[in-house]
């Protein structure tokens, strides 16, 4: 008689595990829609992790590192991105969620930027993953993004045309309508006016995490107590 293989059974429960460690921390995705390019969201990101102690999971920065790597990976990524094409998002989930198991020991929350793109990375995120606790949408409008892009092209060597940055941040806005509506319905997003300077935007995003972290904590000590 033939024994069944517990290799699945095994495989599916550290998978339950590791899902459960990520979920007791912050997930914050740093948003969608508006959070378009020149919203100002890497220069907050970068600043939020040091005040907070979260890590800073930028998908860009995954992508690159990764492609410094030899593996078989990296080499799918560099010829799609050599073909113009933008890279799946079940391989960015994949580099995300290894990011995320490799420091869980060691950070408060997980600040992740550039990731969801599509409404199906979202759902595939939170099938992987879990839902994240918040998620933040710098909001500014197209004027003023394209201010933004236009000034860092200035000091840029591979600048874009105003043309190009125009288009991009058109079709930003299409992406971002599906992802806006489907957070917004589950009442996990929260957005930010970014049309200030990046001090004014830095303080109201902290006024918004300090207030879903004392919930985070008010939530724990209720629970706590009805044990």
């Amino acid at each position: 008689m033939q024994v069944p293989s517990l290799q699945p059974v095994e495989k599916s429960l550290e998978q339950l595990h590791l899902r459960g460690l990520l979920l007791r921390l912050p997930i914050i995705t740093r948003l969608v829609g508006p959070g378009g390019p020149g919203s100002g969201k890497g220069s907050q990101c970068e600043q939020l992790a040091k005040k907070y102690g979260f890590t800073h999971l930028s998908t860009d920065d995954l992508l690159q590192n990764e492609l410094t790597s030899l593996s078989e990976r990296s080499r799918l990524i560099k010829d799609i991105m050599e073909c113009g094409e933008p890279v799946p998002g079940g391989v960015v989930l994949e580099l995300l969620k290894e990011a995320m198991v490799s420091k869980l020991g060691d950070t408060k929350g997980f600040l992740i930027d550039g990731y969801p793109q599509e409404l199906k990375d979202a759902e595939e995120f939170e099938s992987k993953i879990g839902e994240p606790k918040l998620v933040l949408c710098l909001d500014c409008s197209a004027e003023t993004m394209n201010s933004r892009l236009l000034m860092r092209n200035q000091s840029s060597q591979n600048s874009d045309s105003a043309e190009t940055i125009k288009e991009g941040i058109e079709s930003y806005y299409q992406a971002s309508k599906p992802l806006i509506a489907y957070y917004e319905s589950k009442t996990q997003l929260c957005k930010v006016d970014a049309e200030g300077t990046q001090e004014d935007v830095f303080l109201e995003i902290c006024k918004t995490i300090d207030s879903f972290l004392k919930k985070e904590e008010a939530a724990f000590s209720f629970s706590a107590e009805t044990q």
